[in-house]
């Protein structure tokens, strides 16, 4: 008999399992057996062996199609959104959102609920673990159809341990295992990423019109804090220690000497952070308590609230200058609460941006607003969860279990 060592290698037909072949149908690349064999290079009787494991598991159902020239109808494969539910959970830092989706990311139940995140994980996660139950018991569903969660906080995060970590505006939640709260509902697994990089993945995975498939972009998150997140090649990079894309923390000069809520000083956030930007309102006599509150009066016509709006995204533009010269990206997507006024808010960071950065990487540079809106968080939440469970590793080790 021969050794290991000698022993053939697999084809790459052969190492293609039931996850991959999930993950093209889930892709929209083959809704088709036909398609599935051309692009896998598997058999027939491999393409229906596998076909077979994700048909008694739910994950695919297939059905006729009807033919547009009249002839005998293609049976189509398409995911089964109704096989399982994933949970989205995106803790702002004044605001909680929480929802029950499908498998194809479908929002069936949500609430919103505001709360000062500064009140720490023992008064916010309890009243989460509630709005989930609630929804679940509403819908007749129970923690069993969980397949998986999906979490977002602002600031870093570590994913191994479902914590945020060195994260100053986050007070009372760094090294806080959050699973625990989580476990009250369902044990399925609960995967965490920052609130810019969620964001990022609702542009990704359900608006390809705003990013393609293999785009580079910024996604830039300009609320009570600011972040951005890189996209390369379509993927997002998140840095050695998950750390990348705290713009808001950039020293610029025009914070010299103004204190940071970080605990440092002349950061971004200090002329352009949402809760500068209301501190400095209030004190003008604006009556604001949230950068939301700013953002409707500026929507009103409020001259001073005009202003601060795009001077801040002036301030932002001439920081996000040099990350554009670096990755050359093809859009800069804008989301979160300065978003709600994107016409003044987007002329200041144009403003910034294209006059600081070269004339060849802005030469074909977009400057456009995120899709989904105040529900982006929710939607790559949702993505997330789907991301992990649905993954061909994933799917290959519970179909094995």
């Amino acid at each position: 008999m021969p050794s290991s060592s000698t022993a053939p290698t697999p084809s790459p037909a052969q190492s293609v399992g039931a996850g991959d072949v999930l993950a093209l149908i889930r892709s929209g690349r083959a809704s088709t057996r036909g398609a599935l064999g051309r692009l896998t290079g598997l058999s027939r009787t491999a393409v229906s062996a596998r076909l077979d494991s994700l048909e008694r598991a739910g994950l695919v159902v297939e059905g006729a199609q009807e033919s547009a020239t009249g002839g005998r109808p293609a049976s189509t494969l398409v995911l089964n959104a109704d096989a399982g539910l994933v949970l989205a959970i995106a803790l702002g830092r004044s605001r909680s959102q929480v929802a029950v989706c499908d498998l194809h990311g479908t929002v069936l139940a949500s609430v919103s609920h505001e709360q000062e995140v500064g009140a720490g994980p023992e008064t916010v996660m309890p009243v989460v673990v509630d709005h989930l139950r609630e929804m679940l018991a509403d819908l007749g569903r129970a923690g069993s159809d969980v397949k998986g969660v999906g979490m977002s906080l602002a600031g870093v995060v570590d994913p191994a341990h479902v914590m945020s970590v060195e994260s100053p505006a986050l007070v009372g939640w760094d090294g806080v295992d959050l699973a625990p709260w989580i476990r009250q509902v369902t044990s399925a697994p609960v995967v965490i990423d920052t609130d810019c990089n969620v964001m990022a993945l609702s542009q990704l995975r359900v608006e390809p019109t705003t990013l393609r498939e293999h785009d580079d972009a910024l996604v830039l998150k300009a609320s009570t804090g600011i972040g951005v997140t890189i996209v390369a090649d379509g993927r997002i990079w998140r840095g050695h220690r998950g750390a990348a894309g705290q713009l808001g923390h950039v020293k610029v000069a025009a914070g010299v000497g103004l204190p940071c809520r970080c605990g440092d000083v002349g950061c971004l956030e200090t002329v352009a952070g949402g809760w500068a930007l209301v501190e400095r309102l209030r004190e003008s006599g604006h009556e604001v308590h949230h950068v939301r509150d700013l953002v409707a009066q500026a929507v009103q016509g409020d001259s001073g609230a005009r202003s601060v709006v795009r001077e801040s995204g002036r301030h932002i533009g001439e920081a996000l200058a040099a990350l554009v010269i670096v990755t050359n990206p093809r859009v800069v997507a804008v989301g979160g609460d300065m978003a709600g006024a994107f016409d003044m808010f987007a002329a200041g960071l144009r403003e910034g941006l294209f006059g600081s950065t070269t004339a060849l990487a802005g030469r074909d540079l977009q400057v456009v607003p995120a899709a989904h809106g105040e529900g982006a968080g929710l939607v790559g939440c949702a993505q997330l969860a789907l991301d992990a469970v649905l993954s061909p590793a994933a799917v290959d080790a519970a179909l094995r279990g």
